[in-house]
């Protein structure tokens, strides 16, 4: 038997950039005018990212692919990447590109932000070597619409990885056009998780409501999680829809990159083999427990610092972290 390429469960393929997050903000910015934050941090950002960097945290064998400039920002991505356990030899650092960054401006439980996509628009299916793919258990993929280079391509590469064997999950994120140019009818037939969150579905269903827009696409997709923030999120099982309702707390500090821990934590209960039950009520506590603390991978440092954070912010034991 020939021996693995590399050693890991999930291999991600996405975006790569750093957050600049302003907190704090009593008011949102006006042309002509000038705004305070009460406080500022620079992390890890990308949805593809902070899900692969909070996956590792969760004790499950993670390798990123993705392309960033070979400045000091794509430097501190991959070596934030690498501080988790992340397997980052796949990273791209690439001389003639600038690493993208987005800046997030944080009003109480709600957000604006601005992206400049920098070296992600370059990613492409040519970056994700086959013989790589091949040694995974599931692929994951997410921000469909800063990422040009797989437009006419992404079903091709689900479509692969699943004739490999590996199941998959897909996160579309926000389009930031708004004209949501996706062809889901390709796409969806080789995900086994769709993963939007509320408004992302009824943009793309053309629907008024998440019961519609599942509707509209459960014939196509296996299971589909659909994020609501505050209000849970609803679950498409495959039989039948049913709410998950979110965890409530005390500590809440903001909400960027709840959403890709949801989807962490829903791939980890996933792979082990849970039903969509489990996988739904172990995802909404791990979207709760990172809007604990700031950015998108403050909550996930370590297996064991996630088991004590949610004794103490939840009182729940989660032996399976």
């Amino acid at each position: 038997m020939s021996k693995a390429i590399f050693n890991t469960d999930v291999l991600v393929v996405g975006e790569l950039n750093v957050d600049l997050v302003m907190n704090g903000m009593e008011e949102y910015p006006e042309i002509g005018k000038e705004k305070l934050a009460g406080d500022m941090e620079f992390a890890l950002g990308s949805s593809a990212a902070i899900f692969a960097s909070n996956l590792s945290a969760l004790n499950v064998k993670v390798a990123f692919i993705g392309k960033a400039g070979s400045d000091v920002l794509g430097q501190f991505c991959r070596n934030q990447l690498k501080s988790r356990g992340v397997d980052t030899t796949l990273i791209v650092l690439d001389e003639s590109l600038k690493t993208g960054v987005t800046i997030a401006l944080n009003y109480g439980e709600d957000r604006a932000m601005v992206t400049y996509q920098g070296a992600m628009k370059y990613l492409t299916i040519q970056d994700v070597p086959d013989k790589y793919l091949r040694e995974a258990r599931h692929l994951h993929f997410s921000s469909f619409f800063l990422q040009p280079g797989f437009k006419d391509e992404l079903g091709k590469l689900f479509q692969i990885a699943k004739s490999y064997g590996l199941s998959t999950s897909f996160d579309p994120q926000w389009d930031p056009s708004e004209k949501w140019d996706i062809d889901l009818q390709t796409i969806l037939p080789y995900v086994d998780i769709f993963l939007p969150n509320a408004n992302e579905l009824r943009a793309l269903t053309k629907t008024g409501s998440i019961i519609e827009g599942i509707n509209v696409l459960k014939d196509k997709a296996g299971i589909m999680a659909v994020k609501d923030g505050t209000n849970g999120a609803l679950i498409w099982d495959g039989k039948r829809i049913f709410c998950q309702p979110a965890f409530t707390h005390n500590f809440f500090v903001d909400a960027i990159g709840a959403g890709d821990s949801f989807n962490a934590g829903f791939v980890k209960m996933f792979l082990q083999g849970k039903d969509a039950i489990e996988c739904a009520e172990y995802a909404s506590l791990m979207g709760a427990l990172n809007t604990t603390e700031a950015g998108g991978t403050g909550a996930f440092v370590s297996p064991k610092q996630v088991k004590n954070s949610v004794l103490k912010k939840f009182n729940k034991n989660v032996d399976y972290v």
